[in-house]
């Protein structure tokens, strides 16, 4: 696949950069046509973006706010928890909510249900002040945890998603953050249930049906399994969906959308049908030459430890990266198998993939003679 590198010397510790003109393809699709202002497209296992529209954009996340507030109270309460219903939570009325009055008990778990599974406000706020202590303390674990998982765009305000010109975020850091929170196996199975009931210890027998908002979960896209809708006058309509195929995972993120579950089975279609595995350097293939001072031999072949393989939309082929990283010489001895340097794939200044560079063979130090010959001759 890299045959244009063989017998490329490399001179310098220099990063050495070349376009990997891969053999001629024929278009397979062009990027999804979205409605979306913003949207990204991610590999959950690799964190990969194969798809971005203004992703790094502020925008008003409405309810997917409430990713993060799961999150933080699973990592840092228990679902068996009884929470005591506050006046603040109780007083909650505007958008979707399941009711909550002042004194009622019901277990954290069974609000982590009514936040993700219908968006409810009210539960959000409870969730708060029950594992924070106050609403206030819990926006900031909010925000610091946004910030230990580097989404730099991100700025919390309360735990559900209302509009404040200092609530915001970006397509991206959502993305990052559910690729997080999947990981988080009661987040994980709540985002992927469609019906259930939500159960009060006081008072005695209250129970209400719960069906999740998230309409795809309904509608047979294969592999579905998540996430969270999202929507207010301002944010407009948003949606995280998650799904996998052939055991790769995808998370899509549309927001202000103008059909949020049409743009977000397009992006995943792109993601499983169009974006193909590209191998771009073969298990102990040859990447470079490295000169050899002091050896048996003038150079010694850098080759690739092990297959290095990437995913990207065939399209995308001419534009495909490599830098090989390898000092200028190496002293003799070299072992066979020693790392020598680098390999780096990367697209669109995303890094895609790298892989060790070692030496394909034994070059041992040469005798007094020849070692005298090199300094006088070369």
């Amino acid at each position: 696949m890299l045959s244009m590198l063989r017998g490329f010397k490399v001179r310098n510790l220099a990063i050495v950069v070349m376009l990997l003109c891969l053999l001629p393809v024929t278009a397979l699709a062009a990027p999804p046509e979205i409605t979306a202002d913003a949207a990204v497209l991610m590999d959950v296992e690799s964190g990969q973006i194969y798809y971005a529209r203004k992703h790094m954009r502020r925008a008003d996340p409405a309810s997917l706010t409430k990713i993060m507030t799961a999150v933080v109270a699973l990592e840092n309460g228990k679902p068996g928890d009884v929470v005591t219903v506050k006046g603040r939570a109780a007083a909650v009325s505007m958008g979707s909510i399941v009711d909550l009055r002042k004194g009622e008990k019901v277990t954290l778990d069974e609000l982590l249900k009514a936040a993700l599974i219908c968006s409810a406000n009210d539960s959000t706020v409870a969730i708060a002040e029950h594992v924070g202590g106050d609403h206030d303390r819990f926006v900031k674990m909010m925000n610091t945890k946004a910030a230990a998982l580097g989404m730099l765009g991100t700025r919390f305000r309360n735990t559900n998603g209302y509009h404040d010109p200092n609530h915001y975020t970006t397509a991206y850091d959502l993305a990052l953050l559910t690729k997080y929170a999947l990981g988080l196996p009661r987040f994980n199975e709540l985002v992927q249930t469609r019906e259930t009931t939500m159960y009060w210890i006081e008072p005695t027998g209250r129970e209400e049906k719960l069906r999740n908002s998230n309409r795809l979960l309904f509608d047979g896209y294969e592999g579905i399994d998540g996430v969270k809708t999202g929507t207010t006058p301002t944010a407009g309509n948003c949606l995280v969906a998650s799904a996998t195929q052939e055991g790769r995972r995808l998370i899509a993120v549309a927001l202000h959308s103008d059909n949020r579950y049409t743009d977000c089975i397009r992006l995943l279609d792109y993601g499983f049908k169009v974006v193909k595995p590209v191998t771009v350097a073969g298990a102990g293939e040859k990447m470079a030459a490295v000169a050899v001072t002091g050896g048996v031999l003038p150079e010694v072949e850098a080759v690739a430890e092990r297959e290095l393989q990437v995913r990207i939309d065939p399209d995308e082929m001419p534009n495909l990266e490599k830098r090989v990283e390898v000092s200028e010489t190496l002293p003799a001895p070299l072992k066979r198998g020693q790392k020598l340097g680098e390999a780096v794939c990367s697209l669109n200044g995303q890094e895609l993939g790298r892989v060790s560079l070692v030496a394909g063979k034994d070059v041992p130090r040469a005798g007094w003679h020849r070692q005298l010959w090199d300094k006088v001759f070369n």
